[in-house]
């Protein structure tokens, strides 16, 4: 199992990678989002970042743009996302990302009145998407989202995405699946029916109203219980600490504690919660 940590964009990329290294964390997972990591700050940094990353052993996973429209009801705007989305996907691939994780669309604006025609869009988009990621050999792991996306939230949602999508895996989100679901019965849901599918994990915690991005356990995600389903499946792949708390120890004692409800051994120098 693989443990990494995720850029906060407003920072440069180059020194988050020289942090996460010194924290002892196995890759960077790369948020390709504006200011400062949107794709022409991160084209024109290419050679530095891959010199980097091999500088410091750690690998890379890329999660493509976030705040992009890829099933707005106006055409214009849905060719412009789609375009920076492939710009994104085609940079992952150079910068040697094993993996890529992908929001569903979203509604938006009058969207909420025709759901139907938003949901095809939205089919579209991921059409392209695996269409490109397959012929690239790249592993899209597409995200479950919080109520309010309206789109990929529930399991039921998977069910029908992955059916029609073979290739796509999960990237199961814990502060998403927790928003609006105090008994947890979403994220073991997602977990249940989809371990198969797991591709990657995001670990972060919240109280149930909003997407905090809080460490481990200053929230009220049941974490341990968690860990114990996701142990039921075999998962054992890359885990990323979405944790954005100022205080970045809080980030690495969010790993550590995750690492000793899978029964791992602690980083050397590190110790858990």
């Amino acid at each position: 199992m693989r443990f990494g940590a995720m850029n906060f964009p407003i920072l440069p990329v180059i020194d988050e990678i020289d942090s996460f290294a010194r924290m002892g964390f196995d890759y960077l997972e790369l948020a390709m989002d504006p200011p400062l990591a949107d794709y022409p700050t991160l084209v024109r940094q290419k050679a530095s970042i891959i010199g980097v990353l091999r500088d410091s052993g750690l690998g890379l996973v890329c999660h493509l743009p976030t705040f992009l429209t890829t099933a707005d009801l106006t055409a214009s705007l849905r060719r412009a996302s789609l375009e920076e989305m492939h710009h994104a996907l085609n940079l992952a691939v150079e910068l040697g990302a094993e993996k890529a994780v992908l929001h569903p669309s979203r509604v938006s604006g009058m969207g909420i009145h025709v759901l139907p025609t938003v949901k095809n869009y939205a089919d579209d988009f991921l059409a392209e998407m695996t269409m490109a990621a397959n012929a690239s050999g790249i592993v899209i792991c597409l995200e479950n989202m919080f109520p309010q996306n309206r789109l990929g939230v529930e399991p039921d949602d998977f069910t029908e995405i992955f059916a029609r999508f073979p290739s796509l895996k999960l990237t199961l989100d814990t502060g998403h699946a927790h928003i609006g679901d105090f008994r947890g019965t979403r994220l073991l849901g997602l977990v249940e029916r989809f371990g198969k599918r797991l591709g990657h994990l995001h670990c972060s915690d919240n109280h149930g109203n909003r997407d905090e991005h809080l460490a481990v356990g200053r929230g009220s995600i049941n974490f341990r219980r968690l860990v114990q389903r996701l142990k039921a499946t075999g998962y054992d792949d890359t885990v990323t600490l979405e944790v954005f708390e100022q205080d970045r120890r809080l980030l690495v004692e969010s790993r550590e504690e995750i690492r000793r409800f899978f029964g791992l051994r602690p980083v050397p120098g590190w110790c858990s919660l």
